[in-house]
């Protein structure tokens, strides 16, 4: 039987674990990523100044490995979104979405017709630069993209059920800095205005049944999620990692002195 697509997994409610990565854009990256078990990883666009050329080479590093790559773009217009997915992102995740008739404007510019209006160009990345007949083609790139909302904002939460009832809005994710910010309260992840906002984003994914996603910088945080329902989670930010990684040895060195 033929395993089930990443996108599948998450729809269906299972737990996929993956990374984002910001800083540490090296060729070997995609190779350690998949040792360390993660089944994708998302590309930063939107805070790191990372174009699409940069992103397309990060891609091809990942060709033959068992990992799906995709692309947070700056933002929710077409020109990033299908351009994208042109270079051969299996999903493209999508910063401060915070109305209904833009969610649908992401699902047009994500799929073909005619679901979608994305422009068709066949032969290169995203199909691996193969033959082959363009209608199937087509349907296994909607069958393949995952369309990620991030829900950041004040805006965003008042319309997260109309958000999450659009059809091809696959995952709900929690922009968890964001969020915070835009509820007038930085940084405090414990405040009850910011658990309530979780909570509500949680029962619009379960109640439209989309996949709940949130970036963990901690194991801590990796646990508390999944027990709140979220089932695509990610080990980032990169760079964060690395600091704690390198600190936690050299803090043992000083310690022994």
């Amino acid at each position: 039987m033929a395993r089930k697509s990443l996108r599948q997994r998450v729809l269906a409610g299972d737990t996929v674990l993956g990374s984002m990565m910001f800083e540490l854009l090296s060729p070997g990256v995609p190779q350690l990523l998949a040792h360390a078990g993660a089944e994708y990883v998302i590309y930063d666009m939107e805070h790191t100044g990372a174009s699409l050329e940069t992103i397309k080479a990060q891609i091809a590093y990942c060709r033959g490995l068992p990992i799906a790559p995709m692309a947070r773009v700056p933002r929710g217009e077409y020109h990033f979104l299908a351009r994208a997915l042109d270079i051969g992102c299996h999903g493209v995740m999508i910063p401060m979405v915070e109305s209904e008739a833009q969610a649908r404007a992401i699902v047009e510019a994500t799929h073909y017709p005619p679901r979608g209006r994305r422009g068709a160009a066949f032969g290169f990345a995203h199909d691996d630069y193969s033959a082959g007949d363009p209608k199937t083609k087509m349907r296994a790139a909607d069958a393949r993209t995952l369309v990620i909302a991030q829900i950041e904002t004040e805006r965003g939460l008042e319309q997260v059920d109309a958000i999450a009832a659009v059809d091809g809005i696959d995952v709900l994710w929690v922009g968890h800095f964001d969020l915070t910010n835009f509820l007038g309260i930085p940084g405090q992840f414990d405040n009850p205005a910011y658990v309530k906002a979780v909570e509500r984003i949680v029962a619009a994914g379960r109640k439209n049944k989309k996949g709940l996603g949130f970036m963990a910088a901690s194991a801590d945080w990796a646990r508390q999620y999944k027990k709140l329902g979220f089932n695509m989670l990610a080990a980032g930010p990169d760079q964060a990692l690395l600091v704690v990684g390198v600190s936690g040895i050299l803090a043992s060195v000083e310690d022994a002195r």
